[in-house]
């Protein structure tokens, strides 16, 4: 049973950094993708990044690109996404995700999800 479980979130100022942290559990991820979204509230869920665990090709949303960066520890199975330079329009709940298959963008496409995690940006 895969499971998927997120740590690091909380609350920063404006211009400070994060990593959020995904542990995966349950079979072994080749050919998989780990993805991350986030949800604000009254928003819609929307991708944030992906990463290709065999290959380590990368995925981005451009409201991202540059500040946030997504990382495979193939030896701890942990999937980080470091966040920097963060605003306050990236507070919402980030939830890790996994598929198997490429990069994508579809949070329908995925079919683990960890429970998430709030990360709280001050102005």
């Amino acid at each position: 049973q895969v499971q998927l479980v997120e740590s690091g979130g909380g609350l920063v100022q404006a211009g400070g950094s994060l990593r959020l942290s995904c542990a995966a559990s349950g079979r072994t991820f080749n050919y998989y993708v780990m993805g991350w979204f986030r949800q604000a509230p009254g928003k819609e869920r929307e991708f944030v990044a992906a990463v290709a665990w065999t290959g380590g090709d990368t995925l981005y949303a451009e409201s991202v690109k540059g500040r946030f960066t997504i990382s495979i520890d193939y030896a701890k199975n942990t999937v980080y996404l470091q966040m920097n330079s963060l605003k306050p329009e990236d507070t919402a709940v980030y939830s890790c995700a996994s598929r198997f298959g490429s990069t994508s963008y579809g949070a329908g496409e995925y079919r683990y999800w960890g429970q998430g995690t709030q990360v709280t940006v001050s102005s």
